[in-house]
């Protein structure tokens, strides 16, 4: 669940550079060109880049940490006086000036006036660690499909155990935001993960692009809820009419946002789930949602208390303009609400509101009791202990009260965990790139131990 500046979910990034050319004995022609890394020395927690440059004054970044790969750089200068470079589009306009020296680059990164020392060598920066990552061949097969939901064609990929079958299956929904069949985020690969562990337990497995990524047509922000849910229950008549799946034993596990729209589909009397695994899912209306995260975020990350205050005043605001169904209203807000910070704060004009639409505004609007309340099928709901995105002090009791009336329902809080279920003492989402585990071991044997009780593979 995120929204600009309010919830700290897109990761400000920083940006490094390079370049520089001239022609003498003392320092040869094009020194600069090709691959270097280095670390931006962020207090704590240093931050590895790696620049690739040509000789024509264009460059690259790569922040591994953060998933990002070959990010344009601009205002790239290369000469006898310095190298410098900075990163687009990002608050704080974050910068790079330093010079070249004895086949390094040294200088100093710079960002909303606070200054970072960084040096370069060269090389490619190395990649981040995800020893969970299952890689081919896999001990079961993997299919790529596609189907429609209306006008909407929906592209992912089946996995099935080896076998005839017919096999119990699941379909994956994730969280908020545009997202591939792998739930890809910060070099994590949660859904190819846990599709992976869940299909090696005897489980079909469906994991889907989501509106505008990859093979999946439409538009992600257009979209609202009546339209998700529908990809979603497209997915379980999918499964229910291949032959080699039970139809009665076809499930959904939804993770953050997922959470919200699994229960929404299995609620349907005709949707034929047969259970829900909610990870992470919300059972508060989103505006509270966004609210309480705003406020532990804030707090985690050491904000005085008056600025916590205010931006929660804020952050409520802004929630009851799309609650109210006022997008305009909610553009508008934050459009003075940027306007308001310091120069080198400022998001973009461009940028402002972006985040405004009918989609994040259907989050913010939803309210899960009903669907939660009327499930009556086997549901797993679990939190992390230290998730600062879905609060388990917010959620957890909440979740047990509306499932309530359903005797196969199963509530857990995992201590330790953030929102991707990765150990965190902190849970702050700054950290989830640079954790290595995706997913805790303990999570998926708690999955595919709760489902093998409850739906055994034959």
């Amino acid at each position: 669940m995120r929204t600009r500046r309010l919830i700290a979910l897109t990761l400000t990034i920083v940006a490094a550079v390079v370049v520089a050319a001239c022609s003498s004995d003392s320092n040869p022609p094009e020194p600069t060109t090709g691959d270097w890394h280095g670390a931006i020395q962020v207090p704590g927690q240093p931050i590895e880049i790696g620049v690739s440059f040509t000789g024509d004054g264009a460059a690259t970044i790569d922040i591994p940490s953060q998933g990002l790969r070959a990010v344009a750089l601009k205002d790239v200068r290369s000469d006898r006086g310095g190298v410098e470079f900075a990163i687009p589009d990002i608050p704080g306009d974050p910068v790079f000036r330093g010079r070249y020296e004895s086949d390094r680059i040294t200088g100093d990164f710079t960002q909303s006036g606070q200054s970072l020392p960084l040096t370069l060598e060269r090389g490619k920066v190395a990649d981040v660690a995800r020893p969970q990552e299952p890689k081919p061949p896999f001990p079961y097969e993997s299919e790529d499909v596609t189907y429609r939901n209306g006008d909407i064609t929906i592209a992912g990929t089946l996995t099935t155990p080896r076998g005839s079958g017919p096999f119990p299956a699941v379909v994956m929904i994730t969280g908020s935001g545009a997202h591939n069949r792998d739930e890809e985020m910060l070099g994590h690969k949660p859904f190819l993960l846990i599709a992976d562990a869940m299909t090696r337990a005897g489980y079909a497995v469906l994991r889907t692009d989501d509106r505008g990524i990859g093979g999946t047509g439409g538009k992600l922000e257009d979209a609202n809820y009546t339209d998700l849910s529908g990809d979603a229950a497209a997915g379980v008549d999918f499964l229910r009419g291949r032959k080699d799946i039970d139809p009665a034993r076809v499930g959904l596990f939804g993770h953050s946002e997922g959470g919200y729209l699994a229960p929404l589909v299995a609620a349907r009397p005709d949707s034929g789930v047969a259970f829900a695994i909610l990870m992470a899912g919300p059972s508060v209306p989103g505006d509270q949602v966004l609210v309480e995260q705003t406020r532990v975020i804030m707090a985690a990350n050491g904000a005085p208390a008056a600025d916590v205050d205010k931006q929660v005043s804020e952050s409520a605001e802004f929630a009851a303009l799309l609650k109210a169904g006022d997008l305009e209203g909610a553009k508008a807000f934050l459009k003075r609400s940027n306007d308001a910070l310091p120069q080198d704060k400022r998001l973009p004009d461009d940028q402002v509101g972006a985040q405004v639409t009918p989609y994040f505004a259907a989050l913010i609007q939803y309210d899960p009791a009903p669907a939660l309340s009327a499930l009556r099928i086997p549901v797993l709901a679990f939190f992390g202990g230290t998730d600062l995105q879905v609060i388990p002090a917010q959620n957890g009791q909440p979740m047990r009260d509306l499932l309530a009336g359903d005797p196969a329902a199963t509530v857990h809080t995992f201590p330790g965990l953030n929102h991707l279920m990765q150990p965190s003492a902190t849970g702050a989402p700054g950290d989830y790139g640079t954790i290595e585990t995706t997913v805790s071991p303990e999570v998926l044997t708690y999955i595919t131990g709760w489902l093998t009780q409850r739906f055994p593979p034959k």
